[in-house]
């Protein structure tokens, strides 16, 4: 169990300190007022994701020890958006549309809701 939280811990620790570095292009490009340094990050973890799972799928070079340290670790501390898309491609490959219609846009419009709540009850304090 050690060994597994590790594993995380540290991919967790890399994730981060590369979406730090990339999100600094929100800094130094500016395009339309998009946040470019998080729309890449999203971006690049969901390609990531899907690159690593792919792998998983048709060989055995992915050993679980890997796949914490890169999927749950590395995926999860870049972006927790990479886990989004990626549930919502398998829920495709079982053939659940409706149900990715339904977690997309719950979790889409609870966000902002919770974005927003969380905003306007900080201004009460």
């Amino acid at each position: 169990m050690l060994k597994n939280i590790l594993l995380v811990g540290f991919g967790g620790f890399a994730g981060s300190v590369a979406r730090y570095f990339v999100s600094k292009l929100n800094l130094s490009i500016e395009f339309y007022s998009i946040p470019v340094g998080t729309l890449t990050v999203n971006i690049l973890g969901s390609f990531i994701i899907g690159f690593l799972v792919g792998i998983a799928e048709k060989s055995m070079l992915m050993s679980h020890d890997l796949r914490l340290l890169l999927m749950v670790g590395f995926c999860g501390g870049f972006t927790t958006f990479s886990s989004f898309a990626n549930e919502n491609l398998m829920l495709m490959h079982n053939g659940q549309f409706l149900t990715v219609l339904l977690y997309a846009g719950v979790s889409i419009f609870f966000g902002f809701l919770a974005v927003y709540m969380g905003f306007v009850t900080s201004n009460v304090l």
